[in-house]
């Protein structure tokens, strides 16, 4: 008699559990949330709902988490919106070293760069290996005041701090690792990182800068003098912003979380100890997503046929 031999164990798979989440305020997200979760279920994948996409959209039959729970239970985490979703996300889970993927559903999107209708053949090729990881500088900026008090936050793109609504400009007294660098008058400074070049930053005239430049942008807002330019600096560099004079001003990181700064208040930003890690289809061209979005010249290709 033969003997019988058990059935072989299906491998696991290299991005066994992972995250979904979702553009809270979209009222088109049900639909491909549902075909994304459903396509990662029927491929074995272990699928869990962010606990703030589940309430905006709910999915039964999922499991849901808070995001620092995901953190530590997810291997990868999709990201199903536009680049401000992947932004909030990104630095809830960089603490983890999480890696992310992001599918399209705003406008430009420089960094969820997936379009929707190419979602499941570029997640099967991503999912089963072939892909391209970049690591993103994140940005940690810490507000001293005036009575001592503290406050802090990350940022992937920028911090910037302005004017506010009711006041004319600020002035800054600006410090590089210690260092009294230059005082503005402007409506204020944005402070960015290489993935931060495409956001505000570009709409104030700074430079573009590769993601992988370890680099940190110094860009004006308006500035009173046009003696004062876009200035970059090492990212090992430690810059402090102090509010020498101005009414109703306010850091914005990402421009998404928010501090009132009052006339001497410091906002510090340095690197963050850790990174945001990308994962985008193989053969991912940076510069070919900015001629795309950016709508640059023609290639030589194109060129030539016209």
């Amino acid at each position: 008699m033969a003997a019988v031999r058990p059935s072989p164990v299906p491998a696991r798979l290299a991005f066994q559990r992972i995250a979904v989440v979702g553009r809270y305020n979209s009222p088109g997200l049900a639909e491909p949330l549902t075909r994304l979760t459903a396509f990662l279920a029927e491929r074995g994948h272990d699928v869990m709902i962010d606990a703030e996409t589940a309430r905006a959209t709910p999915l039964p039959g999922y499991p849901t988490a808070a995001a620092d729970a995901l953190g530590t239970r997810a291997d990868v985490a999709i990201v199903l919106g536009g680049d401000g979703t992947l932004l909030s996300i990104a630095r809830q889970l960089a603490p983890y070293d999480v890696p992310l993927i992001g599918i399209n559903l705003g406008r430009l999107g420089f960094l969820t760069d997936i379009p929707l209708a190419a979602m499941h053949d570029t997640l099967s090729a991503i999912l089963d290996g072939r892909y391209s990881e970049e690591r993103r500088t994140l940005l940690q900026a810490s507000i001293l005041r005036v009575d001592a008090a503290q406050e802090a936050a990350l940022a992937l793109n920028d911090v910037a701090v302005s004017r506010g609504t009711l006041g004319g400009m600020i002035d800054l007294a600006v410090e590089i690792d210690g260092q009294f660098a230059y005082a503005m008058r402007s409506d204020g400074l944005i402070v960015a990182t290489p993935t931060g070049s495409t956001a505000y930053a570009l709409s104030a005239n700074g430079p573009i800068v590769h993601p992988q430049v370890p680099a940190i942008l110094l860009v004006p807002v308006a500035p009173h003098s046009l003696s004062n330019r876009p200035i970059a600096i090492a990212d090992s560099g430690t810059i402090t912003m102090t509010l020498l004079k101005g009414k109703d001003a306010a850091a914005h990181c990402d421009g998404q979380e928010h501090f009132g700064l009052q006339e001497g208040d410091r906002v510090t930003i340095r690197r963050a100890p850790y990174h945001v890690r990308l994962l985008h289809p193989a053969g991912h061209d940076h510069f070919a997503m900015l001629r795309q979005k950016l709508h640059w010249g023609e290639t030589p290709e194109k060129l030539h046929l016209d």
